[in-house]
């Protein structure tokens, strides 16, 4: 009460004043630290939220500041919640398909076929008269399949399987019939194999692990400049790098000859597979010569000389001296013969003492004939276009033959030449403008060739 008293004796703006300064006496008092308390201080980031405005017609939303970077930050509206549908069940997958599969077999037809599936001619002919303008059905060869897919007793497809990469599908539609070509592409491995022959090239492939068609690729690549049947020696060997063909993962055979070199009496002859720009592949040496030569040096593989190129041969029928204007390779009746190079046939059937033969004119100035054929080729007749390498006819001993061979006579402008030696004229070099492409990719084909061999004479 003394305190109140005193106070009102003092003017209004005294007290005010000594009260303010009471005030910050505390204020002090309570800052001054002591030596056993200890302060931190943490920087936190200063966001300065604003509401967010809901924009008119003549308004300007701007977005929040953030006040420690200065820059725009994201605006942020909620959305209306989306109600959630229950998870629809996924429906269960379709049975998987049960095929019928026929082996093609020799004779078969596709009434046959359709028969073996427990089929009859109203499931035949409907499909027949969908698909006749395709073309499809229309060729089946014996080892190939043909499938049916049967549901609900009714013929819903048939698949032509002609080989692990090439089918036809025929399915039923509201229409009638679709024909779809499938061709699948395989995976290419190159793989490198080597071989010597003791006794000839195909027992040396198949020491080699190479199939009999790889082998005889490889005779084709080296057939203008090696004579299988004659050249052959013990020590000759060959290199090859090649392709192995897999499907899913499976191999399913073999592809092309990649590079490859053959060493016959000491001559080293190399051979690159090179496809060009306009998808034509041939094989070359590695400068850029055509391993092709017009002819082929012999036209029967595998078979061996049993007569050669003799004027004063004596007749081993009429045992008289008569002119051998050719060479016999006897091989065993069936054995392919090969047209030696492109023409045309003048000749079909037989021809007296030579029996079944053809006459293939090659150009104007060429000509070769073979003869004692067991038959000819099915389609090859007088006027017949041929290719270089392609089955005329087949091993035999018809006309005056003591056995099967083939006599092959080989003519320049009318006059018998010995096939054996004459010279054979070159097949056209890559042109200039393939060039730039083909040496680098030869050059790195014979550094694996080499790099192969090395590595197998070190492990050896």
């Amino acid at each position: 009460m003394k305190f109140m008293r005193y106070a009102q004796q003092f003017p209004k703006p005294h007290l005010i004043a000594i009260s303010a300064g009471s005030l910050v006496l505390v204020a002090l008092l309570a800052l001054t630290s002591s030596e056993d308390v200890e302060a931190t201080r943490t920087a936190l980031p200063l966001i300065i939220e604003q509401p967010v405005v809901t924009p008119t017609a003549n308004s300007v939303v701007q977005a929040p500041i953030d006040a420690q970077e200065n820059r725009p930050t994201a605006l942020h509206t909620p959305l209306p919640a989306v109600p959630q549908e229950p998870e629809a069940s996924l429906p269960e997958p379709p049975p998987p398909e049960k095929w019928l599969t026929v082996q093609i077999s020799k004779g078969d037809n596709l009434t046959t076929l359709f028969k073996k599936a427990g089929l009859g001619a109203n499931d035949l002919y409907p499909l027949l008269n969908s698909i006749k303008p395709t073309g499809a059905l229309n060729t089946l060869k014996p080892g190939e399949e043909l499938a049916f897919l049967i549901q609900d007793e009714s013929l819903q497809k048939v698949r032509h399987i002609r080989s692990a990469l090439q089918s036809t599908i025929v399915s039923r539609t509201e229409q009638g019939y679709d024909v779809e070509e499938i061709v699948r592409t395989p995976e290419a491995t190159q793989l490198f194999s080597h071989g010597e022959i003791d006794d000839s090239l195909f027992l040396a492939g198949q020491r080699a692990g190479l199939s009999e068609k790889l082998t005889m690729e490889l005779a084709a690549i080296f057939g203008w400049d090696v004579d299988f049947a004659l050249d052959i020696r013990k020590g000759d060997h060959f290199s090859l790098i090649y392709e192995e063909l897999s499907l899913d993962g499976k191999v399913i055979g073999e592809g092309n000859i990649i590079a490859a070199e053959f060493s016959n009496q000491g001559n080293l002859f190399r051979a690159i597979r090179y496809t060009d720009s306009k998808d034509n592949s041939n094989y070359f040496t590695p400068e850029g010569k055509s391993m092709r030569k017009a002819f082929l040096r012999t036209p029967v593989d595998f078979a061996r000389i049993s007569s050669r190129f003799n004027p004063n041969r004596k007749h081993p029928i009429f045992k008289t001296n008569r002119p051998h204007r050719g060479v016999d390779y006897a091989a065993p009746t069936g054995t392919p013969i090969k047209s030696a190079g492109d023409g045309k046939v003048i000749h079909a059937g037989r021809k007296g003492g030579y029996g079944n033969a053809v006459i293939v004119q090659h150009g104007q100035r060429y000509s070769t004939l073979y003869a004692h054929m067991s038959k000819l080729k099915r389609g090859i007749r007088t006027g017949s276009r041929v290719k270089q390498g392609e089955t005329i006819g087949y091993v035999g001993s018809t006309g005056y033959a003591t056995g099967p061979h083939l006599h092959y006579e080989f003519r320049l402008n009318g006059a018998h030449r010995n096939p054996l030696t004459v010279p054979l004229p070159q097949a056209n070099p890559l042109p200039r403008k393939e060039m730039a492409r083909f040496e680098p990719l030869a050059s790195d084909l014979i550094d694996q060739l080499e790099t192969y061999q090395q590595t197998r004479l070190a492990s050896n």
